[in-house]
C-alpha cells in the first residue's frame, strides 16, 4: 500500500486522527469564522472594539459553540477534542473571539454547571448556551493575579443575604455580561457567587487603551455592597478548588487556540514566501527562508498533536492539571515564536494590518500571561517533577 501524497497543510496527517463528526464540528466553526469574523476583524482590532458582540454570541450559540463540552441544559455535549478544534478555528480568526467563547463556556458556564445548584443551572445555562445571556468570570483583582488566595473582595452575611464588596480586573465580557461568576473571601473561606449584573451596586467599566486583544471586551468589575440572596452562592465550591478547576478547563482550550493563531501566521508566511520576489526569485526559494518555514511547521504540528493527545486524555477522564500546564506553557510560547518568525518573513509588511501576523502576535502576548503566566506553569511542572513546592 502506497502512502498518500504529502499535504503541506497537514504534514503529519493529523486529520486521520479525527472522526467524521470531529471534522464536521471543525468545518462548521471554521466556516462561521470565515464568514463572520475574518472580513471585519482587522478593522475591529484597529478601532479597539467588538461591535455586535451580542449578535455574535447568539450566532455562536446557534452552532453549539457555547459551553459545547457540557452536558444538558441546552449544551451540545461535544467531546473535549471537538471543543479544542473549535477553539483552534476561533483563534485562527482572532484570540478575542476565542476568549469570548472560552470565558462564556469554560469559566462562567462551567462554574455554574460544575458547582451550581439545580436551580442556578436551570435558570442560567440554557440562555447562556443559546448566547442570549453573556457571562463573565471575576477572579483576578488589581493587586492579585497569580496569587488569587490574596484576593480582597469580601462577602459578608447580613441576615440571610450576602453583601459583596470589592473589585475585579481584566475581566473578559464584563461590560456586556448579564451574569458574573464572582469569587470572594468569606468567614468560611473563598466562595463563588452568581451575580446578575443588573444588581444594585454592580458596575463594569470597560478597559480602554489596550494594545492586545483589542477586538475583545475587557472590563473592571466594581462591587459596591452588592446585596445577593442566600441562594446566589455556588453550593459545591469552597476554597480555591472551585476557581482553579474552572481555570484548568479554560486553559485546555488555550492549548488548542494558540495553535490556531500560529497556523494563520504560518500559512500567511508560506503564501507570502511563494510570491514575494527578491534578487530575481521568490524568497521561499532561499535556504534561510525554507529553514524558518520548516521549523515553524515542526513546532506548529507538534503543538496540535500535543493538544489532541491532551484532548483524548480529557475525554477518557485521565487529564491532570499538570498536563494542562505542560500544554499551555509549550503551545503559547511556541505560537508566539511562530508569529514572530512569520513577521520576519513578511518584513515590513508584517507590521501592517493588511496581514494578520502582528495582530496575532500582540494578542498572544496576553494569552501568554492570562490564566497562568509562564512562570506559574513552570512552577507547577517543577513541583510535579521534584515534589518540592517553590511558589513561596
Amino acid at each position: 500500500m502506497s502512502a498518500p501524497p504529502f499535504d503541506p497543510r497537514d504534514p503529519l496527517g493529523l486529520d486521520d486522527l479525527l472522526s467524521a463528526e470531529d471534522l464536521a464540528v471543525r468545518d462548521t466553526v471554521r466556516q462561521w469564522a470565515a464568514d463572520r469574523v475574518l472580513p471585519d476583524v482587522a478593522g475591529w482590532y484597529e478601532r479597539g472594539e467588538l461591535p455586535g458582540i451580542r449578535e455574535l454570541a447568539r450566532e455562536l450559540g446557534s452552532i453549539g459553540a457555547l459551553g459545547m463540552s457540557l452536558e444538558g441544559y441546552g449544551c451540545a455535549g461535544a467531546s473535549a477534542v471537538q471543543y479544542g478544534l473549535a477553539c483552534l478555528e476561533l483563534e485562527a480568526a482572532d484570540s478575542g473571539i476565542r476568549s469570548l467563547v472560552s470565558v462564556q463556556g469554560s469559566l462562567a458556564m462551567y462554574a455554574i454547571h460544575r458547582f451550581g445548584s439545580e436551580e442556578q443551572k436551570q435558570h442560567w445555562l440554557p440562555r447562556m448556551a443559546a448566547g442570549e445571556v453573556i457571562g463573565c468570570f471575576g477572579l483576578t483583582e488589581p493587586d492579585h493575579g497569580s496569587d488569587p488566595a490574596g484576593m480582597r473582595t469580601y462577602a459578608k452575611r447580613d441576615g440571610s443575604d450576602w453583601v459583596l464588596t470589592g473589585r475585579k480586573m481584566w475581566i473578559t465580557n464584563g461590560s456586556v455580561a448579564g451574569v458574573a461568576v464572582v469569587w470572594a473571601r468569606t468567614d468560611d473561606g473563598i466562595r463563588g457567587f452568581v451575580v446578575p449584573t443588573d444588581a444594585p451596586g454592580f458596575s463594569a467599566p470597560e478597559i480602554k487603551h489596550k494594545w492586545s486583544l483589542r477586538a475583545s471586551v475587557t472590563s473592571e468589575l466594581i462591587l459596591d455592597a452588592v446585596r445577593l440572596p442566600a441562594d446566589a452562592v455556588l453550593p459545591e465550591a469552597t476554597g480555591l478548588r472551585g476557581p482553579l478547576g474552572c481555570l484548568n478547563h479554560a486553559r485546555y482550550g488555550i492549548v488548542w487556540g494558540a495553535m490556531g493563531a500560529a497556523r494563520t501566521c504560518f500559512e500567511t508566511a508560506v503564501e507570502y514566501a511563494k510570491t514575494r520576489e527578491q534578487f530575481g526569485r521568490p524568497i521561499g526559494g532561499f535556504q534561510l527562508t525554507q529553514a524558518k518555514l520548516a521549523d515553524m511547521a515542526v513546532e506548529l504540528h507538534k503543538g496540535i498533536l500535543l493538544a489532541h493527545h491532551l484532548g483524548r486524555r480529557m475525554d477518557a477522564g485521565k487529564l491532570r492539571p499538570e498536563q494542562v500546564s505542560f500544554g499551555k506553557l509549550n503551545n503559547v510560547r511556541e505560537a508566539i515564536e511562530i508569529c514572530r518568525t512569520a513577521r520576519t518573513i513578511l518584513g515590513a509588511n508584517g507590521i501592517s494590518l493588511e496581514y494578520p501576523v502582528m495582530r496575532h502576535a500582540t494578542n498572544l502576548e496576553s494569552v501568554l500571561t492570562y490564566e497562568g503566566t509562564v512562570e506559574m506553569h513552570q512552577l507547577v511542572l517543577g513541583k510535579a517533577l521534584t515534589g518540592i513546592e517553590a511558589f513561596r
